[in-house]
């Protein structure tokens, strides 16, 4: 087993040949899920004015406690009709301008209203209740940096700090194929020694979900000349995700003409279970994976090397792969040559691995939270493991 690199070596090729892709301006609207490529400042103070935090009276702090006349009353969306005097309030809704000459909002439920004025029982502090301008941000300030990815939070802030567009990497464009003279297609009849392909399914669905723009090409036979005008198509693309063929079969062609094609080949098997015959080349910017046929191979692949390419590729920090802390319901064997990846389910707090770990047992696998990394070694591994989320 001494030929096999190691996983944390493996991990770290793929991530130092994974440059970020070229940036491109993307509107606000259709940035959700993108990573920016340089930081987002604020172009107004947030918020742009002082207001309320509450429905009720602005007024002066050191007017209270006591009664006083209502002057005005301040809409959200409206400004203010002039300064605020002393002795007077200004009735005022969520979110509506502070008036000059205010520092201090009371919530209507604590006054005592009789129309045109209110008695204020108690002391209202100095700025109670008063967002100050800037008090979020300040117009040129980082509202996020570059590396971010987008999500429904960042598109508030990001709206919120008025910024229309951003600059973003390009998505990533990907393209899949599955190899296997044996693969049908789900709703076809099977004759004997055929199989439902399921490999470039999962991928689609997983590269989709994570953002990609994905070309998924149709399963070739195992045939020279249909693999070298299938790699040659899905090498126009960023990344290639292969499954199957990359074993030491008669029929596993996909190293060889991916060879020919000019892909430098960086590695090939890892020593990691499932999955240790992958490899992976690089030809000019494109990646080259080539992921084991069977489909929990190739689901344990895409997660270890294949995402976090995609995200270094977007410029993300810390592409990964992102390990979790959990404690480990039951201990786990160990493997002594490979680190082992082992499917595992929630239960009752703690991940327990699932019965069936064989690399070809996906509906096994669609039932696991949890992908566990089992390190290499002796005995058992028990107590708090690292884990990698499913799902």
């Amino acid at each position: 087993m001494t030929d096999l690199l190691t996983l944390e070596a493996a991990i770290e090729a793929v991530l130092v040949r994974s440059a970020p892709l070229p940036r491109e301006r993307v509107a606000l609207g259709e940035a959700s899920g993108r990573v920016l490529a340089e930081p987002a400042r604020a172009l107004v103070d947030l918020p742009p004015f002082a207001s309320s935090a509450m429905d009720g009276f602005a007024l002066r702090s050191v007017d209270t406690p006591g009664p006083l006349p209502v002057v005005a009353r301040i809409a959200a969306g409206s400004p203010a009709p002039r300064e605020l005097h002393p002795g007077e309030a200004m009735g005022i809704a969520t979110g509506g301008v502070v008036p000059e000459g205010a520092d201090a909002v009371v919530p209507i439920e604590r006054v005592v209203s009789t129309g045109d004025s209110i008695d204020v029982p108690n002391v209202v502090g100095q700025g109670d209740n008063v967002r100050p301008r800037g008090g979020d941000a300040c117009e040129g300030d980082v509202v996020l940096e570059a590396g971010t990815r987008l999500g429904a939070a960042q598109i508030g802030a990001l709206a919120a700090a008025g910024i229309p567009e951003l600059v973003c990497a390009r998505r990533p464009r990907v393209a899949v194929l599955a190899t296997g003279s044996e693969l049908r297609t789900p709703g076809e009849s099977l004759e004997p020694g055929e199989i439902y392909e399921a490999n470039g399914a999962m991928l689609e669905a997983a590269l989709r979900a994570h953002g990609a723009d994905v070309e998924r090409l149709a399963p070739v036979h195992d045939d020279e000349v249909a693999h070298r005008d299938a790699l040659a198509r899905a090498l126009e693309s960023d990344v290639v995700v292969s499954s199957g063929g990359v074993s030491v079969g008669p029929h596993d062609l996909v190293r060889s003409v991916a060879a020919e094609l000019g892909v430098d080949e960086v590695f090939w098997r890892v020593a990691v279970k499932p999955g240790k015959p992958i490899s992976f080349g690089v030809r000019d910017a494109t990646l080259v994976f080539g992921l084991p046929g069977n489909p929990v191979s190739t689901l344990v692949g895409f997660e270890l090397f294949v995402r976090p390419a995609l995200r270094a590729l977007e410029g993300e920090r810390d592409p990964g792969p992102r390990f979790r802390q959990a404690p480990l319901a039951r201990p786990v064997r160990r493997n002594d040559a490979r680190d082992e990846l082992v499917r595992a389910r929630w239960h009752d707090g703690a991940l327990e691995a699932l019965g069936g770990q064989e690399s070809h047992m996906i509906v096994r696998a669609a039932t696991a939270d949890a992908l566990v990394l089992v390190p290499r070694g002796e005995g058992e591994l028990a107590g708090e493991v690292s884990y990698l989320p499913l799902g």
